[in-house]
């Protein structure tokens, strides 16, 4: 059977903004979706949560067993925010194409990314583009940037999953957002410069948005996540539209580091590990 493999995603600086227009940095994981091809007369998905099947659809699939499941998942009581039903858009749009011959190249890309925003109903499609294209990249709409250096990011899970739409159609609701799309930029070109002073101010911007536009955003355990970063020589902030799921944060030192993780384990913030991870593409067959 083919095997298409297709990463997760971390919002490290951009979210809410990108609706809007904005840039974003956005880094694909090693946590996303998996699908497997075999030979069947119709096209079926096991495992389908219904943006796959809409996406093979999309790109013209042949008939084939296409089946979905978490590719090294977290083992966490709740859903994480790594962007699985974009992962499994990139994933399907990957194996479809595959399937029938085709080459994969940018315009599936934005095909998947539309079919996403469809079936959602919502979305910038950054978290799609992350998935398809993989590494640290800059996203500007359509515009994809070349990989970045890398960096320790760990990740660390609040307790609690959280719900990305209502908090969007919320801020979408505020009028006040031209200086805020503009402030979140700028923080990208800080990022290249002084990544963890990037981290922290897009945290306090991100947190005086949803004051002023009467969202839900901050939480205890990702306000204690964050101090513990800042105690541990750096920086974390809420990866996504926050009101739970992860935190990504940035500490440069490996032995201050791993004291940070050890530190947010003992108080109940889980960690989980993750690491850059290449665009959908074929992989291993099984």
């Amino acid at each position: 059977m083919m095997q298409v493999l297709a990463p997760g995603k971390l919002f490290i600086l951009g979210e809410y903004a990108v609706t809007d227009g904005g840039p974003a940095l956005v880094a694909a994981v090693n946590r996303g979706v998996a699908c497997q091809v075999s030979g069947g007369d119709a096209l079926r998905t096991p495992g389908d949560n219904r943006f796959a099947k809409a996406t093979l659809l999309a790109v013209g699939a042949p008939p084939r067993n296409y089946s979905f499941s978490d590719w090294n998942p977290a083992q966490l009581s709740e859903k994480g925010g790594f962007g699985g039903s974009a992962a499994a858009c990139a994933a399907a749009a990957v194996a479809g194409t595959l399937a029938a011959g085709k080459p994969v190249n940018e315009a599936l890309c934005d095909l998947a990314v539309q079919t996403h925003q469809e079936v959602q109903g919502s979305g910038s499609g950054m978290d799609v583009r992350a998935s398809f294209h993989g590494g640290l990249r800059r996203y500007h709409g359509q515009k994809v940037g070349p990989p970045m250096q890398g960096h320790p990011f760990v990740a660390v899970y609040s307790g609690t999953s959280a719900q990305t739409g209502p908090r969007v159609q919320r801020y979408k609701a505020w009028s006040d957002r031209e200086a805020f799309v503009r402030d979140s930029a700028a923080l990208l070109a800080l990022f290249a410069i002084e990544p963890c002073s990037a981290l922290s101010q897009a945290y306090d911007l991100l947190r005086t948005m949803a004051r002023l536009a009467g969202l839900a955003y901050d939480t205890p355990a990702l306000s204690r996540i964050a101090a513990l970063a800042e105690a541990h020589g750096g920086a974390a902030k809420p990866s996504g539209a926050g009101g739970g799921d992860v935190a990504i944060a940035l500490v440069p030192d490996p032995k201050a580091r791993a004291s940070f993780t050890a530190a947010c384990a003992l108080e109940g913030l889980t960690p989980v590990p993750i690491r850059l991870a290449a665009g959908a593409k074929e992989g291993p067959h099984v």
